[in-house]
């Protein structure tokens, strides 16, 4: 996990000296005729972010996520905490800081707003220190969002409940997290949040809006049967696709339609097929999404003739998801 802090770009400071470092950053950012914050304005922050990378992330993945963390911050400015912990054999003993921070233009070229990041290495012998350490990184007047990556056991994570009990957001990736991590007791489960879900906000909002044009006596009469498919990169999509359709047509009028999930055959293309089969079989509905090619088919007959509708199709890029699940 070292080798997670030091890939992650900064300039490294004593851990006691961060805020100061900061602002020394800052001024020799200026002075060197860098992009630089004029003002306070110019860092006003909007949410407090503690991304934390956990045993399972490698060197590369912390790099990637750390740059959905300041994608994400160009849009929300926040102040960014990335904890980096050290496994129990690292050889260790003191915690590590970093400090980096960027500079972009907004909407209008007086809309100049800078982030700042803080990296915290830690072994577990200073893991009694953290909470102290991140809640001076983090300004007290602002809501704390707190996303954790590829930790290892959802009852190791437990052990941070200053993060998740203070948190108004805890999210997770459950394509990527224990199999336990959306059912394991957190101290706040109305607070978790998972980015499977928040990224597929274009195909939840697609099929949505599509059905909606049926009443839901159409949709829900005589429904036997409800099927999706799935490509082998998007099983976790899939599932928790298949959820949201049953808490949306699962419970409409009076059917006991069965709910199936199953991998794509051999040699079928695209990402997604989802089909609706009904008693009878006077109506019918199809959807098919390919996400390598950013299209999508919708075949339907509700009784009242058949329409057929190309579509485009897509999954929330990484930022947009953060953004998704934080705030709504």
């Amino acid at each position: 996990m070292s080798d997670i802090f030091n890939a992650l770009p900064g300039i490294e400071v004593p851990v006691g000296a961060i805020s100061k470092s900061l602002g020394k950053m800052w001024a020799d950012t200026a002075a060197a005729g860098g992009p630089a914050p004029a003002s306070e304005d110019a860092k006003a922050t909007q949410v407090n972010f503690v991304l934390h990378l956990g045993f399972n992330t490698t060197s590369e993945d912390a790099v990637v996520q750390f740059q959905t963390a300041v994608a994400f911050s160009k849009r929300y400015p926040s102040r960014v905490v990335v904890l980096c912990p050290l496994s129990e054999d690292a050889g260790v003993t003191d915690m590590r800081a970093k400090i980096y921070g960027e500079c972009h233009l907004g909407k209008s070229k007086g809309d100049k707003r800078c982030v700042e990041f803080v990296m915290l290495s830690y072994p577990r012998s200073a893991r009694q220190f953290l909470e102290s350490q991140v809640s001076i990184c983090l300004s007290t007047d602002l809501p704390l969002y707190y996303w954790a990556h590829r930790f290892s056991a959802s009852s190791k994570l437990a052990d941070y409940h200053y993060l998740l009990t203070r948190a108004k957001r805890v999210l997770i990736d459950s394509a990527i997290a224990p199999e336990d991590s959306l059912t394991y007791p957190w101290p706040q489960p109305e607070a978790l949040r998972d980015l499977v879900h928040a990224r597929l906000l274009p195909i939840r909002q697609s099929l949505g809006q599509f059905l909606s044009r049926y009443p839901m006596d159409a949709l829900c009469g005589d429904l036997r049967a409800v099927g999706l498919s799935h490509d082998a990169p998007h099983a976790a999509e899939g599932r928790v696709l298949l959820k949201w359709l049953k808490d949306r047509i699962g419970k409409c009028g009076q059917n006991s339609a069965t709910f199936s999930l199953v991998p794509l055959g051999a040699g079928a293309t695209g990402s997604f097929a989802l089909t609706f089969a009904y008693t009878g079989g006077k109506k019918s509905f199809a959807w098919t999404g390919d996400l390598a090619r950013g299209t999508a088919q919708f075949e339907a007959d509700f009784g009242t003739g058949r329409t057929t509708l190309p579509a485009a199709v897509s999954l929330l890029t990484p930022e947009a998801a953060l953004s998704e699940a934080m705030f709504f």
